[in-house]
């Protein structure tokens, strides 16, 4: 299978994940209501929304990327 496809294969449920995280997660927090070290984030509203996707999708991308590599067979 080419590289591209496999990183797709990754990449597409990795960011639908991301996806429905974002909304659970910000459906209950408040990005203003947030604290780093007893501050609060000195970040707009819109710049914690776009750095929390991004997590969830590096993480959602490496669940995804373990579980492909768990399920390719061994010969």
């Amino acid at each position: 299978m080419p590289l591209h496809r496999q990183l797709l294969q990754i990449a597409w449920p990795a960011f639908m994940a991301a996806c429905a995280m974002e909304v659970l997660v910000f459906a209950l927090v408040d990005p203003q209501d947030l604290y780093w070290s007893g501050q609060a984030l000195a970040l707009s509203r819109q710049a914690v929304y776009t750095a929390g996707f991004f997590a969830f999708w590096a993480i959602s991308a490496a669940a995804c990327a373990m579980a492909a590599m768990l399920g390719q067979r061994v010969e």
